[in-house]
């Protein structure tokens, strides 16, 4: 798995806005995830994936799944309410 993220676009799943964009290494992308065809993280196609997941380091966009979104987002709040305590 290459890394997670929180962000979404509107519409396509429970995502938290939040300002943190994360920067995923291209080297530990494949070329399908790349170029937007595959999650970011699962590798999954079809769907094809919709979320921002963050960007690379040029500015491209790293999109992924929706199920994938979904982890992010969950694993992103926990962090950041572990982090408040």
């Amino acid at each position: 798995m290459s890394g997670l993220s929180i962000m979404c676009d509107r519409g396509t799943t429970n995502a938290d806005t939040s300002d943190k964009t994360y920067i995923f290494d291209p080297d530990a992308l494949t070329t399908a995830q790349l170029m937007g065809d595959a999650c970011a993280i699962c590798h999954v196609r079809w769907p094809r994936p919709r979320c921002p997941l963050g960007e690379l380091p040029d500015g491209s966009g790293v999109y992924g799944c929706d199920e994938c979104a979904g982890i992010a987002v969950a694993h992103a709040t926990r962090a950041r309410a572990f982090a408040m305590h």
